[in-house]
């Protein structure tokens, strides 16, 4: 027996505009508390969802926010992942830099990564997404959708922050992390250099989902020499400073300290984000994989940066992130070890590896 529900998805698809518009503001609530009615007649209601993505603005306004709720469900994310004509009108629509819904779409791309359907991005091939992108790859028109477009500088209606969560979950592939480590022939530029720069950005957003990109890249060791030398991704100022604060050092800490790291104004604010914090810190530790790693943040003195971001934190992950950097920052290579910056820890406590 049909409910008033049932009855009320089923307006979805009917053809008179208004009916639909009104159908699919009042389901936009719905689609977290029972998205079980969209599951019916083997996801037609999906599929009458995808096509209102393309519907007039305010209809696939809600559209998009219905499909970004019910994403969380397995057997709907692999249905839109899988559907290459769905894809051509997300992408379509986002990288029109006139599009109202660019946001919402880059939500839902943020949660199509989720699905290892997704890693077919990288060689999906399109039609040209001039002025956004003058690449026939996707996975660059997004690219480049996030990078020119932030802060409304490409579209006035979107800032795209949210492609920075599907960047996190692509670099967790291995394809995602050939990607953000090769030189792009469209435009000669390795695509992780276009994201340090947002270290530092006022969206939480997109620094938490650009810090979550740069660690994942770390895990490529062989990329590490390119990531710390300064003529390269000159990876190394992105990722202290936002875990440095007013702090002043003494002239024996700031010597060695890269340029920008030196003489910073004393209103400079550490990130207001401790899960940001930690996952620098973690980028830190992975790139200490290597002697190579290991000289250079000693020659930088990153231990006094550290230092102060532990002395500074009350949180304990920041803390405990701190602390296993200094162990093997401060620790010789002969392993005859030196103390952490925490009081009362075993001399025999190891290094939590990251791998």
């Amino acid at each position: 027996m049909k409910t008033e529900l049932d009855e009320l998805v089923e307006f979805l698809h009917h053809g008179n505009t208004q009916i639909r518009q009104i159908a699919c503001e009042t389901l936009v609530g719905y689609s977290a508390s029972k998205p079980e009615i969209f599951k019916r007649h083997q996801l037609l209601p999906i599929q009458d969802l995808k096509l209102l993505v393309r519907d007039y603005t305010p209809i696939a306004s809600n559209a998009l926010t219905i499909l970004v709720n019910l994403s969380g469900d397995q057997e709907v994310l692999d249905n839109l992942a899988t559907d290459d004509a769905f894809l051509e009108t997300l992408l379509l629509k986002v990288t029109n830099n006139k599009e109202r819904n660019a946001n919402g779409i880059a939500m839902l791309f943020a949660n199509l990564a989720k699905s290892d359907k997704i890693k077919r991005i990288f060689t999906l091939q399109r039609r040209s997404a001039q002025p956004v992108s003058s690449s026939l790859f996707a996975v660059d028109q997004l690219m480049d959708c996030f990078v020119k477009g932030a802060e409304g500088a490409l579209n006035q209606h979107a800032n795209y922050d949210y492609l920075s969560y599907l960047f996190a979950d692509l670099s967790k592939l291995e394809e995602g992390r050939t990607y953000f480590t090769s030189r792009q022939e469209y435009d000669g530029v390795v695509p992780v250099t276009k994201l340090t720069v947002f270290t530092e950005h006022t969206s939480t957003v997109r620094r938490r989902g650009v810090a979550s990109t740069i660690k994942n890249v770390a895990f490529d060791i062989p990329f590490h020499p390119t990531l710390l030398s300064e003529t390269e991704a000159n990876l190394l100022p992105y990722i202290l400073l936002p875990i440095m604060g007013p702090e002043e050092y003494s002239d024996e800490d700031t010597t060695n300290m890269l340029p920008d790291l030196q003489l910073l104004p004393p209103d400079k604010q550490r990130d207001t984000d401790n899960g940001i914090i930690v996952t620098h810190l973690e980028t830190l530790l992975l790139l200490t994989t290597t002697r190579q790693g290991r000289d250079r943040l000693r020659e930088i003195n990153v231990y006094a940066v550290v230092r102060e971001c532990h002395l500074h934190s009350t949180d304990d992950d920041v803390q405990e992130a701190c602390d296993r950097l200094v162990q093997v920052l401060m620790r010789d290579e002969e392993d005859e070890g030196k103390p952490a910056l925490s009081q009362g820890q075993d001399d025999d406590q190891k290094v939590v590896e990251l791998f």
